[in-house]
């Protein structure tokens, strides 16, 4: 969940540095242009979930539940605009966020994985 974290924090920070996107309501806006309540909270409990879901699936089950994921978070990003939490830049494809949530699965899912048998050794 700290990879989580760690992870969009800094995705987060990139891209709104680049004004891909930006996020209109947010907690501490003057002091931080990236929403923390996603970062710090919703996205290490949607890490945490997703890893106790597939902790028993074969290789190929997890690779279906990071598809499945990835092709949902689009729709949500979408929810969100539409309620006014998140906005894009022109020249944003929500296929990004396709590729780019199954990137960050795929990673935190092996770094999960490996940790695992780290601590089983």
């Amino acid at each position: 969940m700290v990879l989580a974290s760690l992870l969009g924090t800094y995705l987060d920070l990139y891209f709104v540095g680049k004004d891909f996107y930006h996020f209109p309501l947010r907690p501490f806006q003057k002091i931080f242009t990236i929403n923390l309540a996603f970062t710090l909270v919703v996205l290490p409990l949607m890490t945490l979930i997703i890893l106790r879901c597939i902790s028993q699936l074969t290789n190929w089950g997890k690779a279906g539940v990071i598809l499945l994921v990835s092709l949902l978070m689009p729709v949500f990003e979408r929810l969100a605009e539409l309620f006014g939490l998140f906005t894009h830049s022109n020249e944003w494809n929500h296929l990004y966020t396709f590729f780019g949530y199954g990137i960050f699965l795929s990673i935190v899912v092996l770094f999960h994985e490996w940790m695992g048998n780290r601590i089983r050794e």
